[in-house]
């Protein structure tokens, strides 16, 4: 079931518990803990599977007409069921009913990193096109991808 979290604690908590379980992706702690402490003012939306949330992610507007899927996570044990699917789905409801065209997120490129190949095929599964690669981001040997969809 998805909901959108609404309590600024209630989304650290989701944040901090998904985010420390998946250090393959998020194992920087600088990195990890500003995902953690950005979620509170960002919308949220989580999975929930029986008492254990299973995935959750945050969206922020990137310009007027443009959102970004600021961070994701599922836990490893509900990979490959359905949820980060249904979240990015629930997402991409929102924002276009919110008036956004476009809606955007970041990786590192695809033929880096094992891990993230598997994050990028998910998103252009999802529908997500390839738009750019910039480098400079986050260094030369952690290329930034940039995916974007249009909500229109």
């Amino acid at each position: 079931m998805i909901t959108e979290i609404s309590d600024k604690k209630e989304k650290q908590a989701i944040a901090r518990q998904i985010l420390e379980a998946l250090t393959e992706w998020f194992e920087v702690e600088e990195s990890r803990e500003e995902y953690i402490k950005t979620s509170a003012d960002r919308l949220m939306l989580a999975a929930k599977e029986g008492d254990q949330y299973a995935g959750f992610l945050c969206l922020k507007e990137t310009g007027k007409d443009t959102i970004e899927l600021a961070v994701m996570g599922v836990l490893k044990e509900y990979h490959r069921h359905g949820i980060g699917r249904a979240l990015v789905e629930k997402a991409k409801e929102i924002a276009a009913a919110q008036g956004y065209s476009f809606f955007q997120v970041k990786t590192v490129k695809l033929g880096m990193y094992e891990d993230y190949d598997k994050t990028n095929y998910f998103y252009l599964s999802c529908g997500f096109k390839e738009f750019e690669v910039i480098p400079a981001v986050w260094g030369e040997d952690n290329p930034c991808q940039i995916y974007v969809m249009s909500l229109k």
